[in-house]
């Protein structure tokens, strides 16, 4: 039997761009979509026109809004499985119209308004989105790319995870950084989708160049990691890449203003704008083997380092923020500085003695240091509360790894969390409401690198544990205090697998 024609909608010749978009009809070529149509309840239909130009879609879409738990727009779809790449060069040939209306390379698990999805948005002002739904009714979270209005944008699935690259005029892709875990069950779809953000009006879209692929990675080639430096304010839950590089970067600090992050890479530190823009290197004197482990003076004028220069195991060291040379505080090593009291005299950090890593403190002037743990098992992490009453650390005594706390002399020393997760890092926000920390799944052991993890917050009195991101990370991600100065935002790093381009096919 032959099969029924595929149906789209019918519109009539336009010209939009330049570009010519002839009749579409039954017997009109899709291209490489099966179908088409409206998602969700839209004030005025939409439609899609297929270039003679191969490789070329006219979107024509209305609806209020993609956005929260469910969806209005048009929507042209194949259904796919296994990992796949969406590209295309999109343009919107009338100006104007609303800021927010966006054209969108979409992954979907179904045609239900609610469903769970990713997207690339291109949006009216150019702003330029990674968003996605991670289940059916849930809410909508982005990742913002530090570029707007990029030429060619390009939607990817390896696996779980799903991230987009860019391209400006006269540039070759490239990932725009940051990815997220998204679980879609095969078939699902993927095409193109457009929103007019006003449910009164439609607007058109145009995708040219669009290529749908499937990456093949060629046998030899190595896995590189690179990294993002990346935001996220507690009250949306919406990212923001700041900085991506392929270079491996660690455990961000906010300077005492706001304006600035500090990260260590290769073992120096940098500093650059919360903003984005270029990082600029930190003189740390003789220390050039700098760890994660660092982070600022309350007072913002003094920086704490862990380096392994001098004796090839870490040590403490302080020297004046804006770089100079280092001036030794620990004797003994490997010692890893992670918190600062607030009155600024004092420093609490994890040490290994005797092959048991237990927490300490030491006098920022120097001089001995102070066992406050004794507990067999790893005792790390140690930050004091905003109060200065409390030291938190992460302890694996009571069989795996959780956050803990204890009065700042050592004692009263009690389990915070107790859940099917490894918990490290706890991070308190400078108001004292929140707990930010990594949590691994219950079978890994330690805190190793490249590995799927999740950044979650808990309330210091106690309550509901909010998940702030699922990420590629691990070790790096937020080894130390990374709260913004007003404890709106967290700074942390997250990581994603990429191949050099030559050596990767598409069939």
């Amino acid at each position: 039997m032959k099969a029924a024609p595929r149906l789209f909608s019918l519109v009539i010749c336009l010209g939009l761009g330049g570009v010519l978009f002839p009749l579409l009809g039954q017997a009109a070529d899709p291209g490489i979509f099966e179908g088409a149509g409206d998602v969700g309840v839209v004030g005025k239909p939409g439609s899609v026109v297929f270039a003679a130009e191969p490789g070329t879609y006219a979107v024509t879409g209305g609806g209020g809004n993609m956005w929260f738990t469910n969806d209005a727009m048009h929507f042209v779809w194949t259904k796919v499985s296994g990992d796949r790449t969406l590209a295309a060069e999109i343009t919107w040939p009338k100006a104007g119209g609303n800021a927010h209306r966006k054209a969108c390379l979409m992954f979907r698990q179904d045609l239900d308004s609610r469903s769970a999805y990713a997207d690339v948005a291109v949006h009216g002002d150019g702003l330029t989105s990674l968003q996605y739904r991670e289940t059916t009714g849930d809410l909508t979270h982005e990742i913002q790319s530090s570029v707007a209005g990029p030429q060619r944008v390009r939607l990817e699935k390896h696996g779980e995870y799903v991230s987009m690259s860019v391209a400006g005029a006269g540039e070759s892709l490239h990932p725009a950084g940051g990815s997220f875990r998204l679980h879609l069950r095969e078939p699902y779809y993927v095409g193109l989708a457009v929103c007019a953000h006003d449910d009164q009006v439609t607007e058109t879209a145009v995708f040219s160049k669009v290529v749908l692929t499937t990456p093949v990675v060629n046998a030899g080639v190595t896995q590189a990691v690179a990294s993002t430096l990346e935001t996220i304010p507690i009250g949306s839950k919406d990212r923001r890449a700041i900085f991506y590089t392929t270079n491996r970067i660690e455990a961000p600090n906010w300077t005492r203003d706001g304006k600035s992050l500090i990260y260590n890479s290769k073992g120096h530190l940098f500093k650059m704008p919360a903003t984005g823009g270029t990082p600029e290197p930190i003189d740390t004197g003789f220390a050039t083997r700098c760890n994660n482990d660092h982070g600022l003076s309350p007072d913002g004028t003094l920086l704490a380092i862990s380096d392994q220069s001098q004796e090839r195991k870490s040590l403490i060291y302080v020297l004046p923020a804006a770089g100079g040379s280092p001036r030794r505080i620990t004797l003994n090593g490997p010692s890893y500085w992670h918190g600062w009291s607030p009155d600024g005299k004092t420093l609490a950090f994890c040490g290994e003695r005797n092959t048991e890593f237990d927490i300490y403190t030491i006098s920022v002037e120097g001089g001995e240091e102070h066992r406050l743990t004794t507990a067999k098992g790893l005792d790390d992490g140690p930050e004091y509360s905003t109060d200065g009453k409390y030291i938190y650390f992460n302890s694996e005594r009571a069989g795996t790894m959780q956050i803990w706390r204890m009065k700042a002399d050592g004692s009263e020393q009690e389990q915070v969390t107790a859940d099917e997760f490894n918990n490290w890092f706890p991070h308190l926000s400078p108001d004292g409401k929140w707990i930010a920390y990594l949590a691994y799944s219950k079978d890994v052991k330690g805190h190793p690198e490249n590995q799927d993890v999740v950044l979650r917050m808990l309330p210091v009195g106690g309550g509901p544990v909010q998940t702030l991101a699922k990420l590629f990370g691990g070790q790096g991600t937020i080894n130390v205090p990374s709260w913004s100065p007003d404890s709106k935002k967290v700074a942390f790093v997250s990581y994603q697998y990429i191949y050099p381009e030559d050596q990767v096919g598409m069939k």
